[in-house]
């Protein structure tokens, strides 16, 4: 059985299942409609911008889904999708992700991530079909910390916006489980990578693109932050084994789970690793820019495994191996 296909135990769950998914044209998004297509489920996606180049629509998996034209934000939006599609589990991936962008335009993306958690799960509160919400919070959320790795239980102290961001949503999303008894459990997830991200200032798109057309990758700090890179493809499949647990076990409302390959890397290794996956020789260029940026993190993942039975699908290696294949397809010229 291929890694990306379910088993029947999942299939059972999943088929014909009303499923809602925001940020479905984002990285995570598109290889998580992509699996819930795989297992049956009956989706609805939620669409702000038209990004012809995700996954969702290259992949054409958009023409396997209803689409729901909107932001987040929107609650009465948010009811009304959850009402007319009767949708039983909601998996909330729609964020602003970029830490650069944070820094640059605060407000947009406290309005994005804060606000649009809230009136999502006001929603879902409001919407007594929905079983099971997923909300997706991000390592990020802990903020800087001497002790490491992060565990569950470490404060959330984000300082920065990005940070900030996400440890709001996150505290939002337990509050509504302790407060209203809502059906809502957490992930947090490292550095997303994977094939369908199109933030080119992102180290690995970014670093690809570079050496396929013969330019030298661009570092923007030092090269030596230390993070905890996940691939995209089981970023998705945690978000499923979540909602499906949380299913069974009603007692993991208000739960957060780490997820991770439990390494720690620096961008500048990363970026060596692609370089020498594509054969290249370039160097990278190692510009010092970076600030407002967390030095070192990575995520223990003892609890997913322990109450959840995960493991990763993907090394490192394995998940770059696959990435690199995408964007080569990617820029590949058309015939």
């Amino acid at each position: 059985m291929s890694l990306n296909q379910p088993n029947n135990k999942i299939r059972s769950f999943w088929l014909d299942r009303p499923t809602l998914v925001t940020g479905a044209t984002g990285l995570v998004g598109g290889w998580l409609v992509r699996r819930l297509l795989n297992a049956g489920a009956d989706l609805v996606c939620l669409v702000r911008d038209w990004v012809p180049q995700s996954e969702l629509v290259r992949g054409r998996l958009i023409e396997q889904v209803k689409v729901v034209r909107g932001d987040v934000r929107d609650q009465d939006l948010m009811e009304r999708t959850l009402g007319e599609y009767e949708v039983d589990t909601v998996i909330h991936l729609a964020a602003q992700t970029i830490v650069g962008i944070a820094n640059r335009n605060p407000l947009s993306t406290f309005e994005s991530n804060i606000g649009g958690t809230w009136s999502l799960l006001e929603a879902c509160r409001r919407s007594p079909t929905v079983k099971q919400i997923v909300v997706a919070s991000s390592d990020k959320a802990y903020g800087e910390h001497e002790n490491l790795p992060y565990r569950e239980d470490a404060p959330l102290a984000g300082k920065h916006p990005y940070d900030v961001s996400k440890s709001c949503a996150d505290l939002i999303a337990q509050s509504y489980a302790t407060t209203f008894d809502l059906p809502v459990a957490i992930t947090r997830c490292g550095n997303f990578y994977g094939g369908g991200d199109l933030n080119w200032n992102r180290i690995v798109p970014g670093t690809i693109r570079s050496v396929l057309r013969g330019q030298r990758p661009i570092i923007r700090s030092d090269g030596q932050y230390i993070r905890d890179y996940f691939y995209a493809e089981d970023g998705a499949a945690v978000n499923m084994i979540v909602a499906e647990h949380l299913a069974s076990n009603p007692q993991l409302g208000g739960e957060a789970f780490n997820f991770s390959n439990e390494i720690q890397v620096t961008v500048l290794e990363l970026v060596q690793k692609l370089i020498s996956l594509m054969k290249s020789d370039l160097q990278p260029d190692i510009r010092g820019e970076a600030t407002n940026e967390i030095r070192h993190q990575y995520l223990s993942a003892a609890k997913a495994r322990e109450v959840l039975g995960w493991k990763a699908l993907f090394t490192l290696d394995e998940g770059l191996r696959r990435t690199v294949d995408w964007y080569r397809a990617f820029f590949a010229p058309s015939a």
